[in-house]
């Protein structure tokens, strides 16, 4: 086999097309996945993980690339990024204040999409449509535009109440996934959500959390040949060296004729990536 690059494993950058483009950057080298499907590849864990935001050694990867010290005390890896509904930034105990204000009080989109059936989530503006395309939707609909994350998260858990804000990564994956009207579903949430959604206006301001009514549904299509009918996934940390022919990539998922990888769990791993 040749191999392609070597380097930190991060998260693969995406481009909308008539089917999503993919590419992969590792060390010196941009990888267009893509060019790869229905090829052998191999992917070999070197035995090392470097923090994301210190580049120390560490044993163990937390939140998708960090070291423990720096999960402890960056921004970026607390509770409030999980959960935006307990923002805490104006209680002054945000870890980095000027972090808060560049990322999250910014213009923030909710939005239905539909990965293994209809949810909510949330994502800033400027993650229009990458959001989507790592959660592997098929549909997705934006519903509110808000000033902040916090507002955002508000709105999420008013909707989480009736629809989920979770994938199914298993049907995604499988392929099993019917289309839906989501604008008819935006509609219906929203006259079944209105009395919440204004008691947040009154609050926040009718400006901060606006309602969008006549977006359209954005169709996205994945390079998949094959989908699978039983997902069984590989874990570098039980088998650094995993083989097998490309049949798709979905989300952050390589589908493999041997099983799926979800390269964003493995953010910060040093790997080395051969095809034939």
């Amino acid at each position: 086999m040749q191999i392609l690059g070597t380097g930190a494993l991060s998260k693969m950058h995406t481009e909308l097309a008539d089917k999503v483009v993919y590419s992969l950057m590792l060390g010196d080298s941009q990888i267009t996945m893509n060019q790869l499907l229905e090829k052998r590849i191999h992917i070999r864990s070197l035995g090392e993980i470097n923090c994301l935001n210190c580049g120390k050694k560490t044993n163990k990867s937390f939140s998708q690339g960090f070291c423990y010290p720096c999960f402890k005390r960056l921004p970026q890896c607390d509770v409030c990024i999980m959960s935006p509904e307990k923002c805490h930034f104006q209680e002054g105990t945000c870890r980095d204040s000027d972090w808060g204000e560049r990322n999250c009080f910014v213009p923030h989109t909710v939005y239905l999409a539909n990965s293994s059936g209809v949810k909510v989530g949330i994502t800033r503006g400027t993650q229009v449509p990458t959001r989507w395309i790592d959660q592997g939707a098929i549909q997705a609909l934006p519903i509110f535009n808000v000033q902040t994350r916090l507002q955002s998260g508000l709105v999420e858990r008013i909707y989480g109440e009736h629809i989920s804000d979770r994938t199914n990564w298993r049907a995604m994956l499988k392929g099993e996934v019917a289309l839906l009207d989501l604008e008819l579903k935006r509609d219906e949430m929203l006259e079944q959500c209105m009395a919440e959604i204004t008691a947040l206006q009154d609050v926040h301001g009718i400006q901060a959390i606006q309602p969008l009514h006549n977006g359209k549904t954005l169709a996205i299509e994945y390079p998949v040949i094959q989908y699978p009918t039983k997902v069984v996934s590989h874990n570098l940390d039980k088998t650094p060296d995993v083989e097998g022919v490309l049949l798709g990539i979905k989300g952050q998922y390589l589908i493999l004729d041997t099983g799926v990888i979800n390269l964003r769990k493995f953010t910060s791993y040093q790997i080395e990536l051969s095809s034939e």
